[in-house]
């Protein structure tokens, strides 16, 4: 198990776990701050100690062997295993160049140290600064915070108004701050990998370049460098899609943080101030503890947690809720309090102070206060208007029309389903084709009215209108499981196998897209869609998760891969049945959010798969 995805909701918990959470992707990205600076010391070594260049290759080899990428999630694409393991590649070639100690003049300037140096200043540098901006915020806010819910509920109202705004507007800068952080800190920790190993392969190749036998070396090197490439392509292009979904999904979440709430097992959490009563003498203090609450068991849980101090987590209690009431600023003077009692005592109530007098009544609700409010805690169920986009008649019909539009017309159209319609254009189309009465008037084969960008862009518009994904919400993480691991042969199985799960008429459409993507791949030496290319796009388009978080997003280079099985296999697939005794694949565990991470498990063999030649990415239009 890797590093555990930061969402975005967790940033307006700011719960003890995810400020843990928060600190492993820091300590990554330090570790790999550290590695960057010994591989730029090794580096320049390398450039001036012509005389020690045994020693410092040997040094420089060591530090790339030793060091390890992490990943976000529980596991990593082919690509990123052959990522991970080019740093012990690049080490074992050069204890072979070590044989060979003739003086060369190399120059490394521009091809590893420029880069590295700009990755780590610009990027890291930038991760490092926003870090201390986090961590002031955090000191601010709620430093802020608790002078603000120390205020006497006797002032007068208007001031009392005053510093409500005040704490408001403070905490909403916190917030915004901390998505920002969050989303910097994961869009860091994907990029580095690229960002490093790239430097990294230039100077390989122009470090063979220089030696005396370095034609016949750069051969042996060859093939590997071409399929590391490819890795790299792969990677970066996935980075690039998966990254626009994040920012998508941390967009949603800064515009309505309670509609995007993670489903869990608790009732309500967060933090609450909670009086502790001293001797006489020393009168009360209030502590911040991070409390949960289950209804169905009525438990309730508390953590002090502090985060001005480091994030130091107190001892855990737990007891059994017996009733819950308001408490009126008559009787306390402080805002926003309510009584708890626990059954192992009884007429021994427990204060509690929230935030707000929303949070006071969000958790007046869930403890089943006495003074009640509607019902607006149940955040993760929302609807959303029903698409009109069906697998009936017309839906087949667009699709079909659409292809045979898309083979007749622009099957050698570079960037084909990459470059994108004109919003307007295609959303005219859609209603046509849409239409029973002018469905069957729209000539796309013949027209000129219809770009081929504007078909290909109705074709995905539709496919992503459906009610629900092509290949279903309930089979979504059962198509992920053998992207995961496994042999080529094993991932074709559980797919083909999985595949006739779906229902026949999402089959039948599966079939048709398979049939048409596997003839554009055959032409992409002029497209340039290839079937990695092809994958990009229509990942996520046949398949979504049902909750959208960045876990989910994370496995988007999963779901590619999926695609791509699908259109290099398709005939076996679609037109064979699958093997009866193929077990049923097993759903993968996912640790709860306070859980510890699991050991990663990295293999250490390579997994063959078939590799397309990958282009580099094309400039969309508008």
């Amino acid at each position: 198990m890797g590093l555990q995805p930061l969402e975005f909701s967790d940033c307006y918990l700011d719960s003890p776990w995810f400020r843990e959470r928060v600190r492993a992707h820091e300590a990554e990205l330090e570790k790999t701050n550290k590695f960057i600076k010994e591989l730029l010391k090794d580096g320049k070594n390398l450039i001036a100690a012509t005389k020690n260049l045994s020693a410092a290759q040997r040094k420089f080899a060591h530090s790339l062997r030793d060091f390890k990428f992490e990943f976000i999630g529980d596991a990593e694409t082919d690509d990123e295993r052959y990522i991970d393991a080019s740093l012990h590649e690049f080490s074992n070639f050069l204890k072979n160049l070590e044989e060979q100690r003739e003086i060369l003049a190399l120059s490394v300037t521009e091809t590893l140290i420029k880069p590295l140096e700009r990755f780590r200043k610009e990027q890291l540098g930038a991760v490092k600064e926003e870090k201390k901006k986090f961590d002031k915020e955090t000191e601010k806010n709620y430093s802020l915070l608790e002078k603000h819910l120390s205020l006497s509920a006797k002032k007068k109202e208007l001031q009392l108004q005053e510093a409500d705004n005040q704490v408001e507007q403070n905490r909403k800068h916190f917030y915004e701050l901390s998505l920002e952080y969050v989303c910097k800190l994961q869009e860091i920790q994907e990029r580095k990998k690229f960002e490093c190993v790239e430097p990294v392969l230039s100077f390989f190749q122009g470090l063979f370049t220089f030696y005396h036998q370095g034609y016949e070396l750069a051969k042996d090197f060859n093939h590997y460098k071409m399929t590391l490439q490819i890795n790299i392509q792969n990677t970066r292009n996935r980075f690039e899609g998966t990254r626009s979904e994040v920012e998508e999904l941390m967009n949603k979440i800064r515009r309505n943080p309670q509609e995007h709430k993670r489903a869990n097992h608790f009732t309500m959490e967060g933090y609450l101030y909670v009086q502790e009563k001293r001797p006489a003498p020393f009168g009360s203090s209030w502590v911040k503890h991070y409390c949960t609450y289950r209804k169905e068991t009525k438990k309730f849980t508390m953590i002090p947690f502090e985060h001005r101090s480091g994030g130091k987590v107190g001892d855990e209690e737990l007891f059994i809720l017996m009733y819950c009431t308001k408490r009126n600023t008559d009787t306390i003077d402080r805002r926003f309090c309510f009584d708890l009692e626990a059954s192992d005592r009884p007429g021994v109530p427990v204060t509690m102070q929230a935030f707000s007098e929303e949070d006071r009544k969000l958790w007046m609700e869930a403890l089943d206060g006495k003074e009640a409010v509607s019902d607006i805690f149940n955040l993760t169920s929302f609807s959303s208007p029903r698409n009109c986009a069906q697998l009936d008649k017309i839906g087949f019909t667009v699709i079909k029309k659409c292809i045979s539009a898309v083979e007749t017309r622009g099957i050698n159209d570079q960037g084909l389903y990459r470059v994108v319609g004109v919003s307007s254009k295609v959303q005219r189309l859609l209603s046509l084709l849409m239409d029973a009465k002018t469905c069957n008037e729209v000539d796309l084969e013949n027209s000129a009215d219809w770009e081929v960008k504007t078909i290909t862009s109705a074709m995905k518009q539709y496919l992503r209108s459906l009610p629900e994904p092509l290949m279903t919400y309930e089979l979504h993480g059962e198509f992920i499981i053998p992207a995961k691991s496994g042999s080529p042969e094993s991932r074709v199985n559980a797919v083909h196998f999985l595949v006739h799960k779906l229902p026949e008429k999402n089959k039948e459409m599966l079939e048709i897209l398979m049939k048409h993507l596997a003839n554009v791949s055959k032409h992409s030496k002029r497209n340039l869609m290839t079937v990695a290319n092809l994958g990009v796009v229509f990942g996520p388009t046949l398949m979504r998760p049902q909750e959208e978080t960045v876990a989910a997003i994370m496995d988007l280079k999963f779901q590619n891969i999926v695609v791509e099985i699908l259109i290099e296999n398709h005939e076996k697939i679609f037109k064979t049945p699958p093997d009866a005794t193929f077990p049923e694949p097993v759903s993968m565990s996912v640790s709860p959010p306070n859980a510890p991470p699991r050991q990663s498990r990295r293999q250490g063999q390579r997994i063959k798969r078939p590799l397309a030649v990958y282009n580099l990415c094309l400039e969309l239009d508008d």
